[in-house]
């Protein structure tokens, strides 16, 4: 057997240096897995752009030899890419059965639910994918039923461990595998990847207990109608809020496509207890007394077309928010979500609404699903690894995390920060990092998957500062001279009808760039647009320090 035959590798797709689109894969001779096939959103650079997911040539390149993806947790930075890599690739993927409806939901809006196959899987479950046998175990985090993965090639133990915290009182009371953790370490790990996302905060996380005794004590408090807003995956938040409304007499109405989505799925699977009689629609809300209502509502992050936003600006249809309401964001803005945030909390407090805001430790609305230091230095401790990969961070969250492992005894040489597209590779149980596997992101835009690329975001970037400037020019196909123009149209430029001189001088510089090419025999229209691009850019530049798009349309007739 060859070397490349007894090597094991680890390759980050996805989910390091970023928060979001988590893609890990794991390759043992002829066999790869697939951990995770996560989506993040776009910055304000993308314009236009629906969501980012990975770049899966390296899959695409070695598709005989990928034997499935196993799923963590159903977060949509876990979840949220496999419909569009299904399209491209299609694989079994092993998930457990909340993780599974949630990604059935979504391959059925893509169509691609009957050709895909899944398996259900829990803690307890061991399987063997190509020739790498496969064991759980169960961790805490903010949505039900989270896996870490223990991989055992024959070069050694690798451990995956999701997204995690240790929550000692969980609501859901599905508590974390410590002796199974304990003794995964006790028979040696190669090498742990690890979560980093909490890594700069001090201490423990709080158990998401506590937010359902603050979350009782706001309704009861509340005079007029509560509106909440958390993630709708936040499974054991919904339920808090749900027993919390029903002490307090109060009935539940669901805004938003996905929470409505999860409360659906959560519901069906017994994942969520929520009576049938406390469920009102929508538009029944008007008839009802503000005292008797909870209102679960999406859009804690400040996403401009979620119902919170609609709510504040005073656009959503069916229900309003009016003075003396309680409006409670049970969620932490993500970096870079907190100007959006911020101008929804104005609104509120402009429409005269009691807004309970601000991050978790403040108000006791939120905590998070991720491990502090304390917890990510426990899991260390309880797996012991000879070699560690933090990942699911940004640079400075693994460089924290890298920090913790020395402290609690990995060797400061086995520890690997790594960026997408970085591989690790074990050979006699000994690691070294020497290569890379192409890399990057796939842009999504409609019903399109990775066909929007830098020439395009360009063109929007151009479109979205300075505007276009489009002129018409006919020709005589006879002799090539001019029947008409350029009719000059601009849009997001100037004003046509303010900037009358401006546009006459546009036109006399078109007319003298066309006549000093016919004047030269040229016939070639690419010459003839590049020209008029040239000469206008100039002159516009000049007068505006702008630069618009110039789009010069030729007709012949």
């Amino acid at each position: 057997m060859d070397a490349s035959q007894d090597r094991l590798s680890i390759i980050a797709l996805g989910g390091v240096n970023e928060i979001g689109k988590n893609m890990y894969v794991l390759q043992y001779g002829e066999d790869i897995i697939v951990i995770d096939c996560g989506s993040k959103f776009p910055d304000e650079s993308l314009l236009g752009i629906d969501m980012i997911i990975p770049d899966i040539s390296f899959l695409l390149e070695n598709k005989e030899k990928v034997r499935g993806l196993v799923v963590t947790h159903g977060h949509e930075d876990h979840i949220g890419g496999i419909p569009y890599i299904i399209k491209q690739f299609n694989m079994p993927i092993y998930a457990t059965r909340l993780t599974l409806g949630l990604v059935e939901g979504k391959l059925r809006e893509h169509g691609l639910l009957s050709t895909t196959v899944l398996h259900e899987i829990d803690s307890n479950s061991k399987l063997t994918l190509g020739m790498i046998p496969i064991r759980f175990f169960r961790t805490n985090h903010s949505i039900p039923d989270c896996l870490g993965i223990v991989f055992d090639t024959p070069q050694g133990t690798v451990v995956h461990t999701g997204d995690f915290k240790f929550d000692l009182t969980p609501v859901n009371e599905q508590y974390a595998d410590i002796h199974k953790m304990a003794e995964i370490g006790q028979h040696g790990v190669l090498a742990l990847l690890s979560e980093s996302t909490n890594s700069e905060r001090p201490g423990f996380t709080p158990s998401e207990r506590l937010v359902g005794v603050h979350i009782e004590e706001a309704f009861t408090k509340a005079t007029g109608k509560i509106f909440l807003s958390t993630f709708a995956s936040n499974v054991h938040r919904l339920q808090q809020v749900i027993d919390a409304a029903e002490k307090t007499n109060r009935k539940i109405a669901l805004l938003g496509r996905s929470m409505v989505n999860v409360v659906d799925i959560a519901s069906k699977l017994g994942y969520l207890r929520l009576p049938p009689e406390m469920l009102v629609e929508a538009q029944e809300v008007q008839w009802m007394a503000p005292h008797e209502l909870v209102i679960l509502c999406t859009g804690s992050q400040g996403e401009p077309m979620a119902a919170l936003a609609r709510l504040a600006n005073g656009t959503h249809r069916q229900v309003e928010v009016s003075p003396g309401d309680t409006v409670i964001l049970a969620a932490t803005p993500i970096p870079g979500n907190e100007r959006n945030v911020a101008r929804i909390v104005d609104n509120l407090f402009e429409k005269r609404a009691k807004v309970i805001y601000g991050s978790g430790s403040v108000t006791g609305m939120h905590v998070s699903g991720h491990a502090s230091q304390e917890e990510l230095k426990l899991m260390l401790t309880l797996m012991k690894p000879k070699y560690f990969i933090p990942i699911h961070g940004e640079y400075r969250m693994l460089y924290q995390h890298r920090l913790l492992a020395e402290a609690v005894g990995v060797e400061a040489d086995h520890i690997f920060l790594v960026n997408n597209g970085d591989v690790v590779d074990f050979v006699k149980a000994e690691a070294r990092q020497s290569r890379k596997v192409p890399n990057g992101n796939t842009l999504v835009d409609g019903l399109g998957i990775g066909d929007i690329g830098n020439v395009v975001l360009r063109d929007r970037k151009v479109l979205s500062e300075d505007g276009i400037l489009i002129l018409v020019i006919t020709l005589a196909r006879s002799d090539g001279s001019i029947v008409s123009g350029p009719d000059i149209i601009s849009r997001g430029f100037v004003y046509v009808k303010e900037s009358e001189a401006l546009m006459e001088d546009v036109h006399r510089i078109a007319l003298t760039t066309l006549s000093q090419l016919q004047e030269m025999k040229s016939n070639q229209w690419g010459v003839y647009k590049q020209a008029i691009k040239e000469s206008v850019g100039k002159f516009l530049f000049t007068q505006t320090k702008r630069r618009p798009m110039i789009l010069p349309i030729i007709i012949q007739v």
